[in-house]
């Protein structure tokens, strides 16, 4: 390459940015830090909802295990061993594995013998801390503890047995055996 006495550079190339090259970058201080808020504000919404229909799936299962087991503390390590798949990050669910409250009801016993529990209800809750940019909003996603995290809680009800269905097991037996 020859120099040019009167050229301000050596290249072609940085000739030609000149003044525009400073305005994209005043463009990008200001776009990338807008962009990153705007995935923040979208991940916790995710986040919610990822944690809320794993603790609806849980209460589900459990229910169905609940309406032929009556061994409450199996009923509540078979919950969270489903609740275990929420990640024990804060935005997922604050507290650890652990701080899951999981309540089984039973309706009471149905039309036809053994005692044979009519219905069940599940319910799971926990708690969601907020990212720090949408902790100002909490109270919108849902209800809040005294720490600021947000309170989730599903409840799901399990007919064991239908109300149409007749008879007892013996009757049952008797008819097909």
């Amino acid at each position: 390459m020859r120099w040019q006495g009167r050229g301000r550079s050596i290249s072609r190339c940085i000739e030609g940015l000149g003044d525009e090259a400073a305005q994209a970058t005043v463009e990008a201080a200001f776009l990338l830090p807008t962009f990153l808020t705007l995935i923040l504000l979208a991940l916790q919404p995710v986040c919610v909802l990822y944690t809320r229909s794993i603790m609806e799936s849980a209460a589900a299962e459990t229910a169905r295990l609940a309406v032929t087991s009556a061994d409450a503390d199996a009923m509540r390590a078979f919950a969270l061993r489903r609740l275990a798949a929420v990640p024990d990050v804060s935005i997922f669910h604050a507290g650890g594995p652990l701080s899951w409250e999981v309540e089984v009801a039973r309706a009471g016993a149905g039309d036809g013998g053994a005692g044979a529990p009519r219905g069940v209800e599940v319910t799971i809750s926990g708690a969601v801390r907020p990212l720090p940019v949408i902790g100002a909003f909490a109270s919108a996603l849902g209800e809040t503890n005294a720490s600021g995290d947000v309170l989730l809680e599903v409840t799901v009800g399990y007919e064991g047995r239908p109300g149409w269905l007749e008879g007892d097991y013996g009757e049952w037996v008797a008819m097909w055996g």
